[in-house]
């Protein structure tokens, strides 16, 4: 939630910190520990988030063909539990943890992408991901994660025009052919991002979906990277 310098880093094994907040794995579940402040108002933000993995992802997948960009469903299907002090709420409920790394910058890589995951009975996972490269060409993938961790990959579903968000990101997803998405929330809208919750159709069941757009054209833009600082607090 701080953007921070080199000196604000430590890790091992087991843990990372930034700066005064950290995250931890114990070998059963992830403990993140969070100490910041909001942006605009500098108001506290405290409290613990704890994931206990129900699944583990047993492969990682290429998002390029040099191989560049890695991304890994490390917990395809988790418990997630919330507990903060500042402000004062508390959850629990299922989620889902991913990983992205690479040797060079999302936006040096990606001209935008789309997400989605679902979870479907019996512990298995939908994940739809899909966008274009920075060379212009495509790329896509669906996935039908299962119990055990094994990624099966799938065709892909039919494509769905989702509207656009009030920042004019375009929203696209993908549900089973002869079948509908609609949006249900939108968690977060800014000019290069948005993350929302769909009511779709994937695999032959009805599901609520987590679906992300991202926009690394919007992102890399002048006038957006000034505009950064203010939603993520920079200490360099």
């Amino acid at each position: 939630m701080t953007e921070r310098g080199q000196g604000a880093l430590w890790r091992d094994r087991s843990t990372l910190k930034i700066g005064p907040s950290h995250v931890h794995w114990d070998g059963n579940a992830l403990t993140i520990e969070v100490e910041e402040k909001g942006a605009l108002l500098p108001l506290p933000v405290r409290g613990k988030i704890r994931l206990t993995p129900q699944v583990l992802g047993q492969r990682r997948f290429r998002l390029d063909p040099q191989g560049r960009h890695i991304w890994a469903p490390l917990a395809p299907l988790a418990r997630v539990d919330v507990a903060f002090a500042d402000p004062d709420i508390a959850w629990s409920g299922q989620g889902y943890l991913d990983s992205n790394h690479g040797s060079e910058p999302l936006e040096d890589g990606f001209a935008d992408w789309q997400w989605s995951r679902a979870h479907l009975a019996g512990g298995e996972t939908a994940v739809i991901y899909e966008g274009k490269l920075r060379s212009g060409d495509d790329f896509g993938m669906a996935l039908r994660i299962g119990n055990d961790g094994n990624a099966e990959v799938c065709e892909m579903p039919a494509p769905i025009v989702l509207p656009a968000t009030r920042w004019r990101v375009d929203r696209l997803t993908r549900a089973d052919a002869g079948h509908d998405a609609r949006l249900r929330a939108t968690w977060e809208d800014t000019p290069f991002y948005s993350r929302s919750a769909l009511s779709s159709r994937m695999f032959g069941q009805n599901v609520v979906a987590v679906h992300e757009s991202l926009s690394l054209d919007r992102f890399r833009s002048p006038v957006v990277q000034w505009m950064l600082p203010w939603r993520m607090p920079r200490k360099l």
